[in-house]
């Protein structure tokens, strides 16, 4: 089978937790099937390409600067993005894979498909509503991209939610229950098992990017909390357009000393190394499709601490210690005391439907249902 993957941003070019999943699943199915990428080209990347079976195809030069223009995604290279991919129609594939954003793709993408007579899949991690399209955009950009983005999302032939909370949801907009599969491949079985700790059980972690939607503010907030009540470090990982705002926020606070920022690593083994040694995970957050950091977090046994009001999918938050914010320091500084991280995790066994090794039977169950 020729399958086609199209992501603007990509793994490892580009560092995400969906980026991550596409990478699993592209390199998975590539060992048995004939699998391409589309992609923007990221630095580092060349135009054609071949890595881990997979064959890369990225035109559009962007980096991080381009990519995101005042705090948000950059229009202009989404429409890059589409132009470009008229590209795939010089190809034959019989299944094409897709996220729903940048959404001004996908009409590209049913074109092809329609004459093509290839199948369309599209992932989704997230579905906006148009409360959420007006606060990115603005009030009249955002009613005609909900508008938009709601229309392009009923043209796919199966959908792949990310968790529970986006199957809900996409059934809410309308899209038949049938079509619906939940599935995240994020977590590498052997990579995860195989870690050792760097340690330093007492410090506080997030990995992300830097945005206004992970609270870090409020991360920082929680943190100058925890370290009157026990001794605690902090560190960032990430980067992205609120480092600036964040670098003042721990100045001010007088936080300089404890808390470190530092960008992401290149190595997922060095990466998973730094949490499993850290003491407790927080994590923010006012909009989560899935939170992969978290899960990973979870499997290498550092407990991880959020908000009541947090959108994490429930087969998550089922994990984790949950509580209002007010709480929070105190539940947190208990944990770094304890030293005991296991007892701060539950219901481990859900990490199972996350695990890398169910890609192929899941794949081969969904194509299988493409055709019948």
């Amino acid at each position: 089978m020729r399958i086609a993957f199209v992501y603007d941003a990509v793994y490892p070019w580009h560092i995400g937790g969906v980026e991550s999943v596409n990478y699993n699943e592209a390199r998975e199915l590539a060992k048995g099937h004939e699998v391409h990428f589309f992609s923007m080209r990221w630095p580092g990347m060349r135009s054609e390409f071949t890595k881990d079976r997979i064959r890369y195809h990225a035109y559009h030069g962007t980096d991080q600067q381009k990519f995101y223009k005042h705090g948000r995604r950059s229009i202009s290279q989404a429409i890059a993005f589409a132009v470009n991919m008229f590209r795939i129609f010089s190809y034959d594939f019989d299944v094409v894979i897709t996220n729903q954003f940048p959404v001004l793709h996908l009409p590209v993408l049913m074109l092809y498909c329609r004459i093509k007579r290839c199948k369309l899949v599209m992932q989704v991690v997230e579905v906006w509503d148009k409360e959420y399209w007006n606060e990115y955009v603005g009030w009249v950009a955002g009613t005609l991209s909900n508008a938009y983005a709601a229309f392009l999302l009923h043209h796919a032939d199966l959908y792949v939610a990310n968790s529970s909370t986006t199957a809900g949801r996409l059934r809410d907009a309308g899209i038949s229950d049938g079509k619906i599969s939940v599935f995240s491949p994020v977590l590498e079985d052997k990579e995860v098992s195989g870690v050792k700790a760097n340690r330093k059980r007492d410090t506080i972690v997030f990995s992300g990017r830097f945005i206004k939607e992970k609270r870090i503010d409020k991360w920082i907030e929680i943190f100058d909390r925890v370290r009157k009540k026990v001794d605690v470090k902090g560190i960032l990982i990430g980067n992205g357009p609120e480092e600036g705002r964040i670098r003042d926020e721990i100045r001010r606070r007088g936080l300089v000393k404890l808390i470190s920022i530092r960008d992401f690593y290149r190595s997922k083994k060095a990466f998973y190394e730094g949490i499993k040694g850290c003491g407790a995970m927080l994590n923010m957050s006012e909009r989560e499709g899935l939170s992969i950091v978290t899960l990973e977090s979870l499997a290498l046994g550092t407990p991880v601490f959020l908000p009541a009001g947090s959108p994490i999918p429930r087969e998550i938050k089922e994990m984790c210690i949950v509580d209002v914010e007010g709480k929070l320091p105190a539940r947190i500084a208990g944990a770094i005391r304890s030293g005991n991280r296991k007892r701060w995790i539950s219901h481990t066994e859900n990490l199972e439907q996350f695990k890398v090794s169910r890609i192929k039977k899941f794949y081969g169950d969904l194509f299988a249902r493409l055709w019948q």
